[in-house]
């Protein structure tokens, strides 16, 4: 299993939003693209700024290249929400899951 990590930040006066905008999936049809396995949504004040970090859940790197392209670590970010935030990761990270 691999874990797609991201980060991205708003103002605290759009934290709301921002979160409304990523329930209750975070990525809509998500739920249902092949090998998908769960994801996490993360919040936490840091500083003058809201943090987000999601964390998605897949059955292998193969399965997020069918939806993210070729270059699979660019951040998926629909230009809706990108209103919301102050700034982002460019790149996801991703990990190999060894242990749940």
């Amino acid at each position: 299993m691999v874990a797609r990590v991201w980060h991205g930040y708003t103002t605290r006066a759009n934290a709301d939003a921002y979160e409304a905008m990523l329930k209750p999936e975070l990525l809509p049809g998500l739920s249902s693209v092949k090998g998908f396995r769960g994801s996490y949504l993360l919040r936490r004040p840091a500083d003058e700024e809201v943090e987000f970090i999601t964390i998605i859940l897949w059955d292998s790197l193969d399965d997020i290249r069918a939806i993210a392209g070729a270059d699979y670590e660019r951040a998926v970010i629909p230009e809706e929400r990108r209103s919301l935030l102050t700034r982002w990761d460019e790149k996801a990270a991703h990990y190999d899951v060894r242990s749940s």
